[in-house]
């Protein structure tokens, strides 16, 4: 999949993620966007697994199924972020 496909994939998968993630997480379009291509190469790389028994590099793919499990990495990507920027107060 070429780039164009895969910022056009992250801003949609991050901003359904945000959309659906409960709570405030911050950050803007820039977050948003990355959050979102790397919640496609996690949800790739995770149903590959589930698919192949093996662990692969893989991005989802710019189709309906593509962006259901780019947004389910992204929720995991939002949800790791939040953990390392939370306060330690």
């Amino acid at each position: 999949m070429n780039i164009i496909a895969w910022v056009v994939l992250g801003i949609l998968a991050g901003a359904i993620a945000k959309a659906i993630y409960p709570g405030a997480q911050g950050g803007g379009f820039l977050t948003t966007m990355i959050l979102g291509i790397i919640g496609a190469f996690v949800g790739g790389s995770l149903f590959t697994l589930i698919q192949t028994g093996t662990l692969q590099l893989t991005s989802a793919g710019l189709s309906i199924p593509g962006v259901f499990v780019a947004v389910l990495g992204a929720m995991i990507a939002i949800y790791v972020w939040g953990l390392m920027n939370r306060s330690r107060v």
